[in-house]
């Protein structure tokens, strides 16, 4: 059942004085799909048809890094494991034909990493389908993994048929809200990785013919340089897709990420991504909430050695505002309870919901206080007597 208890306000605007009511400010782009998360608040600064499905083009490799991100932190793959390149696949993948390419050879013995670093840096379409081999046996098989980690992320609108974002009849789909969340998920749950591969300006693989001199390819994303800040992600184009971009920076501990799909150029979305970006952190300021461990409450809990649970803030948390705004803000813990029994500590167990006139909520984290362990025998059959009798 889900239950929301209301706050008291000196909790929840405790840092403002003189509200007032304020407006989301305005922002107006050509692309047709556009979407803007602060992370550090959990609020959705901008959407525009951001459930839209549509094709990902090269944006689909950020699942494929993420994967392979996921099977490095559980030690099923290591960054230093060498990989071949099959006759088949570079015959497939290279040339004019095969788009963005790390130029690998056939036969080649790659690492890992190296996989890892033309996947990001230079979008190899090769790339990515001889780590999926390399991982999966075919890139049919690694596809499933990449289906599979989406609907543990709850990418509910995504899907995915291949390894690169190659068009393939819309068997491959994805929105610009489940960009943001696997965006969001390879930064918060692999930051070592996130760092070492996404920020990379450029990177070196393969010879040109005839005077064999070192082919170098500068990283895509358009923030790089442009943007304090910018640290990744991911840029994708095909006839049918357009130009989109999936990216991220961090300001003085604030961390938006956004998504552009449908722009009609390499310029144009270099421009609007640059522009769309900077108004994030210049229209909106951040606003100290909660400091990180304070108790904002408490829930019910079933079935536990205590009827209730502290719940308190995991980290400094914070709400994102109009910049130069005070508004009046209210808010209300909302969870699924009662919380069934065993609870660990610091375990995410309910959320917080702030409100403000003319804006959207924003939904933060709560964790429990203090471990629960399961009722006893004689607690057991206590609740189950109060429950039978109301």
């Amino acid at each position: 059942m889900r239950k929301a208890l209301l706050l008291s306000a000196p909790i929840v605007a405790a840092a403002v004085a003189y509200p007032t009511i304020a407006a989301a400010p305005r922002f107006d782009t050509p692309a047709p799909v556009a979407f803007m998360e602060d992370l550090s608040s959990g609020a959705v600064l901008f959407q525009k048809d951001a459930d839209r499905r549509m094709p990902p083009a090269s944006m689909a490799k950020m699942m494929t890094v993420y994967v392979a991100f996921e099977m490095i932190k559980r030690g099923d793959l290591k960054l230093d494991q060498m990989i071949t390149v099959e006759p088949e696949t570079w015959r497939r993948w290279h040339g004019p034909q095969a788009g963005s390419t790390m130029f690998l050879s056939p036969g080649e013995q790659v690492s890992v990493a190296n996989l890892l670093y033309g996947i990001v840096v230079l979008s190899g379409n090769d790339a990515c389908v001889v780590l999926a081999e390399g991982i999966s046996g075919t890139e049919q098989a690694f596809a499933d993994r990449m289906n599979d980690a989406a609907k543990k992320l709850g990418l509910t609108n995504s899907h995915f048929g291949n390894s690169n974002g190659w068009p393939d009849n819309g068997v491959t789909y994805v929105t610009a809200r489940d960009l943001a969340k696997l965006a969001a998920a390879t930064i918060e749950h692999h930051p070592r990785l996130y760092k070492q591969f996404y920020s990379r300006r450029d990177f070196t693989w393969g010879k040109t013919l005839g005077s064999g001199a070192a082919i170098t390819q500068a990283n895509r994303d358009p923030l790089l340089g442009r943007v304090a800040g910018a640290d990744g992600l991911k840029t994708g184009h095909t006839e049918e897709a357009g130009y989109g971009f999936t990216g991220s920076a961090e300001q003085n501990g604030r961390r938006l990420v956004m998504v552009l799909a449908g722009l009609t150029s390499f310029n144009q979305r270099a421009d609007e991504s640059v522009r769309f970006m900077k108004w994030g952190f210049g229209a909106w300021q951040s606003k100290p909430l909660v400091k990180k461990g304070r108790q904002v409450g408490e829930a019910q809990v079933q079935l536990g050695g205590s009827g209730t649970v502290g719940l308190v803030a995991p980290k400094d948390l914070t709400v994102a505002l109009p910049s130069g705004a005070v508004p009046a803000m209210s808010g209300k813990i909302v969870y699924n309870g009662p919380i069934k029994a065993p609870i660990k500590a610091g375990a995410h167990v309910a959320d917080l919901v702030v409100s403000s006139p003319g804006l959207p909520d924003q939904t933060l984290p709560l964790a429990a206080a203090a471990d629960v362990g399961e009722a006893g025998f004689f607690g057991r059959a206590w609740a189950g007597l109060t429950g039978l009798f109301g």
